[in-house]
């Protein structure tokens, strides 16, 4: 199984820090971590199941010295590893570290996650597709899940928790179809690029599934801004 590199440089938070955190000197550390640490975090007192989501990036061999942020500013297809935690009915991790997504659980008897299931593979032919429909107007127009899924035949059931990490993982586990709404402003789109869109849009191809912001791919994204948000597709289909 793929191990998770273990000496990092510098990590940021987009809810709680506008700058990155350096946790040791920048020229030595190899390694630059981004975490969405509280996922969902509006759930809490509906006691919906939450999370935390993480990417790791390789530090650019370029000289910056202290210039973290343009280390950071990297796209997605250049991430080492990435994943989440869901805090649910059982705590779960899913990470990849570029070879297959791998699927611990946290034994609380040990304080310590073991590994349940190695190559997680989205199912091919998946039944739900999930999406806040309270804002038809920023739904992209003539989406194929919306004439396909929603609207056909009842061969798609609609499941919406509005937790990211919770809707992602059902996703990972069922199958299907999970997007989020396309509002004229990017800037309002739903997800941070970097610290959601990226790391999920990993695990969702390295399970065999396609992550896009409508567009293009969403790894291939170059990002401008720490806090770049992004419209986002995730989907398994047979």
């Amino acid at each position: 199984m793929p191990r998770l590199p273990r000496k990092l440089s510098a990590c940021s938070s987009p809810r709680k820090t506008e700058e990155p955190h350096v946790i040791q000197e920048a020229a030595t550390g190899k390694y630059i971590v981004l975490f969405d640490p509280l996922d969902g975090s509006s759930n809490i007192n509906a006691n919906v199941s939450i999370g935390t989501i993480f990417s790791i990036l390789e530090r650019r061999p370029t000289g910056l010295g202290k210039d973290v942020r343009q280390n950071i500013l990297q796209p997605g297809h250049r991430q080492v590893a990435a994943g989440y935690v869901v805090y649910g009915s059982s705590t779960v991790m899913a990470y990849t570290a570029g070879d297959g997504v791998h699927m611990c659980t946290l034994d609380p008897s040990i304080g310590a996650f073991v590994l349940a299931q190695e190559n997680v593979r989205m199912p091919e032919a998946g039944r739900i597709y999930s999406v806040n429909e309270a804002y038809p107007q920023h739904l992209p127009h003539g989406h194929p899940t919306l004439s396909r899924l929603g609207q056909e035949a009842g061969n798609y059931s609609s499941r919406y928790i509005g937790s990211l990490v919770a809707d992602f993982h059902r996703t990972l586990i069922r199958g299907g179809v999970f997007f989020t709404r396309q509002p004229p402003n990017r800037r309002k789109a739903s997800w941070r690029l970097l610290y959601e869109a990226n790391p999920l849009a990993f695990v969702a191809e390295q399970a065999g599934g396609v992550a896009t912001d409508g567009q293009q791919r969403i790894l291939d994204i170059a990002p401008q801004a720490m806090h770049e948000r992004t419209p986002a597709d995730h989907w398994q289909q047979g």
